[in-house]
Protein backbone atom coordinates (compact mmCIF):
# COMPACT_ATOMS: atom_id res chain seq x y z
CA UNK A 1 0.00 0.00 0.00
CA UNK A 2 1.15 3.57 -1.07
CA UNK A 3 0.74 6.25 1.92
CA UNK A 4 1.25 8.53 -0.90
CA UNK A 5 -1.88 7.45 -2.03
CA UNK A 6 -3.88 6.94 1.30
CA UNK A 7 -2.95 11.09 2.35
CA UNK A 8 -3.82 12.28 -1.40
CA UNK A 9 -7.34 10.69 -1.32
CA UNK A 10 -7.18 12.24 2.91
CA UNK A 11 -6.68 15.87 0.96
CA UNK A 12 -9.46 15.20 -1.26
CA UNK A 13 -11.70 14.05 1.75
CA UNK A 14 -10.96 16.54 3.35
CA UNK A 15 -11.03 19.43 1.34
CA UNK A 16 -14.59 18.14 0.25
CA UNK A 17 -15.90 18.33 3.50
CA UNK A 18 -14.75 22.21 3.95
CA UNK A 19 -16.23 23.07 0.70
CA UNK A 20 -19.44 21.00 2.33
CA UNK A 21 -18.98 23.28 5.42
CA UNK A 22 -18.19 26.25 3.48
CA UNK A 23 -21.40 25.85 1.69
CA UNK A 24 -23.37 25.26 5.04
CA UNK A 25 -22.39 28.35 6.92
CA UNK A 26 -22.96 30.14 3.57
CA UNK A 27 -26.56 28.80 4.00
CA UNK A 28 -26.89 29.00 7.84
CA UNK A 29 -25.47 33.08 7.67
CA UNK A 30 -28.38 33.83 5.03
CA UNK A 31 -30.79 31.75 7.00
CA UNK A 32 -30.40 33.89 9.94
CA UNK A 33 -30.28 37.19 8.14
CA UNK A 34 -33.93 36.00 6.63
CA UNK A 35 -34.49 34.80 10.15
CA UNK A 36 -33.89 38.04 11.57
CA UNK A 37 -36.09 40.25 9.43
CA UNK A 38 -38.78 37.72 10.08
CA UNK A 39 -38.84 38.21 13.31
CA UNK A 40 -38.77 42.09 12.92
CA UNK A 41 -42.15 41.55 10.77
CA UNK A 42 -42.99 39.72 13.56
CA UNK A 43 -42.50 42.73 16.29
CA UNK A 44 -44.41 45.10 13.75
CA UNK A 45 -47.97 43.58 14.31
CA UNK A 46 -47.46 42.56 18.21
CA UNK A 47 -46.35 46.37 18.79
CA UNK A 48 -49.19 47.51 16.88
CA UNK A 49 -51.65 45.59 18.98
CA UNK A 50 -50.55 46.64 21.84
CA UNK A 51 -50.97 49.96 21.04
CA UNK A 52 -54.53 49.77 19.42
CA UNK A 53 -55.52 47.87 22.67
CA UNK A 54 -53.84 50.76 25.12
CA UNK A 55 -55.91 53.65 23.00
CA UNK A 56 -59.05 51.35 22.88
CA UNK A 57 -59.80 52.75 26.95
CA UNK A 58 -59.24 56.29 25.08
CA UNK A 59 -62.00 55.76 22.44
CA UNK A 60 -64.99 57.07 23.35
CA UNK A 61 -68.32 54.70 22.60
CA UNK A 62 -70.54 55.24 20.32
CA UNK A 63 -73.75 56.62 21.14
CA UNK A 64 -76.16 53.53 20.57
CA UNK A 65 -78.81 54.41 17.58
CA UNK A 66 -82.03 55.82 18.73
CA UNK A 67 -84.98 53.76 17.81
CA UNK A 68 -87.05 55.96 14.15
CA UNK A 69 -89.82 57.31 16.46
CA UNK A 70 -89.42 61.38 16.14
CA UNK A 71 -90.52 60.80 19.88
CA UNK A 72 -86.68 59.64 20.72
CA UNK A 73 -85.29 62.31 19.50
CA UNK A 74 -87.20 65.03 20.99
CA UNK A 75 -87.07 63.52 24.68
CA UNK A 76 -83.12 63.10 24.85
CA UNK A 77 -83.48 67.23 23.78
CA UNK A 78 -85.68 67.53 26.70
CA UNK A 79 -83.53 65.88 29.03
CA UNK A 80 -80.89 68.24 27.86
CA UNK A 81 -82.26 71.13 28.49
CA UNK A 82 -83.77 69.64 31.48
CA UNK A 83 -82.38 71.11 35.39
CA UNK A 84 -82.75 67.76 36.67
CA UNK A 85 -84.73 64.20 36.60
CA UNK A 86 -87.85 64.19 34.55
CA UNK A 87 -90.89 61.88 35.17
CA UNK A 88 -93.28 60.58 32.11
CA UNK A 89 -95.62 63.02 32.87
CA UNK A 90 -92.88 65.76 32.71
CA UNK A 91 -91.65 64.47 29.06
CA UNK A 92 -95.36 64.36 28.21
CA UNK A 93 -96.23 67.63 28.96
CA UNK A 94 -92.82 69.23 27.02
CA UNK A 95 -93.63 66.80 24.37
CA UNK A 96 -97.06 68.99 24.23
CA UNK A 97 -98.83 64.89 24.90
CA UNK A 98 -102.21 65.28 26.60
CA UNK A 99 -101.17 63.99 30.23
CA UNK A 100 -103.84 60.34 29.01
CA UNK A 101 -102.94 57.54 30.75
CA UNK A 102 -101.94 55.84 27.58
CA UNK A 103 -99.66 58.68 26.27
CA UNK A 104 -97.94 58.53 30.06
CA UNK A 105 -97.71 55.02 29.71
CA UNK A 106 -96.47 55.34 26.01
CA UNK A 107 -93.85 57.77 27.08
CA UNK A 108 -93.06 55.66 30.32
CA UNK A 109 -92.04 52.83 28.00
CA UNK A 110 -89.74 54.81 25.67
CA UNK A 111 -88.00 55.99 28.39
CA UNK A 112 -87.37 52.31 30.25
CA UNK A 113 -85.86 51.69 26.04
CA UNK A 114 -83.69 54.57 27.03
CA UNK A 115 -82.36 53.01 30.29
CA UNK A 116 -81.80 49.74 28.01
CA UNK A 117 -79.95 51.36 25.34
CA UNK A 118 -77.91 53.41 28.05
CA UNK A 119 -78.45 57.00 27.05
CA UNK A 120 -81.00 57.27 30.45
CA UNK A 121 -80.50 55.65 34.28
CA UNK A 122 -83.92 55.74 36.20
CA UNK A 123 -82.61 57.04 39.74
CA UNK A 124 -85.49 56.73 41.73
CA UNK A 125 -88.71 54.41 40.55
CA UNK A 126 -90.35 56.51 37.81
CA UNK A 127 -87.53 59.65 37.32
CA UNK A 128 -85.17 59.34 34.87
CA UNK A 129 -82.47 61.44 34.01
CA UNK A 130 -79.51 61.92 31.28
CA UNK A 131 -76.64 59.58 31.60
CA UNK A 132 -73.35 61.31 32.02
Amino acid sequence: MNIQLLLQALDIQEEAARAQADYLRTQIDGLQTRLQEAETHLEHPAITRKTVTSLADRIPASPPELPEHPDYARILTAFNEAAGPLRAKDVCQVLGHELLPKNVEGIRAKLKRLVKLGVLTEADTGSFTRKQ
